[in-house]
């Protein structure tokens, strides 16, 4: 039996679309097809670490896949998108991330750990996220490029900024 639930809680998880939706028929949740490759699920209760581990636990026995699940409430989500510049944007001339913690690292001392280099990028933290925007011009010069492959990279998801208002968007909708 599935049943539609409605938003508050987002989950990211890297997986194909086949693979995400036959996990959460089992779990019976409800799938949201989107054209956001990202793995957005809608789900009406507060997430708690009992649900996260139900869920990666699921992804591990049902595909032997060993992922960390992140999740974001609509509260959670609002604090980041009132934190994110109108004017940033990921196009021809700007490029824009936010850096979706886990809550190991979940403290602004994570900019500590991070390449910054001032002259190019504008990076802020808030809690939940960190938020990188340089030009797009520069992104081969970013302290950003330094942080794939690393531990603490293995501790958040980068999701670009059209893509993270997109989901935003797609849990105001149903909030």
């Amino acid at each position: 039996m599935i049943h539609r639930v409605v938003s508050k809680t987002l989950f990211c998880v890297r997986l194909k679309r086949q693979t995400r939706r036959s996990v959460w028929r089992t779990l019976y949740w409800y799938w949201n097809p989107t054209a956001l490759a990202v793995g957005a699920v809608r789900y009406d209760d507060d997430a708690d670490s009992t649900l996260i581990q139900t869920l990666e636990t699921a992804i591990e026995e049902d595909f032997g896949l060993q992922l960390k699940l992140l999740v974001r409430s609509m509260d959670e989500m609002n604090r980041v998108m009132e934190a994110l510049p109108s004017s940033w944007k990921s196009d021809q001339e700007m490029k824009s991330d936010l850096l979706f913690l886990w809550e190991e690292i979940d403290d602004e001392s994570v900019l500590e750990k991070l390449v910054i280099r001032t002259d190019i990028d504008t990076v802020h933290y808030v809690p939940g996220a960190v938020l990188w925007s340089i030009d797009r011009k520069d992104a081969t010069k970013t302290g950003l490029v330094k942080l794939a492959g690393t531990n603490l990279y293995k501790q958040m998801t980068v999701r670009n900024v059209n893509t993270t208002r997109k989901i935003y968007e797609m849990m105001e909708q149903y909030a």
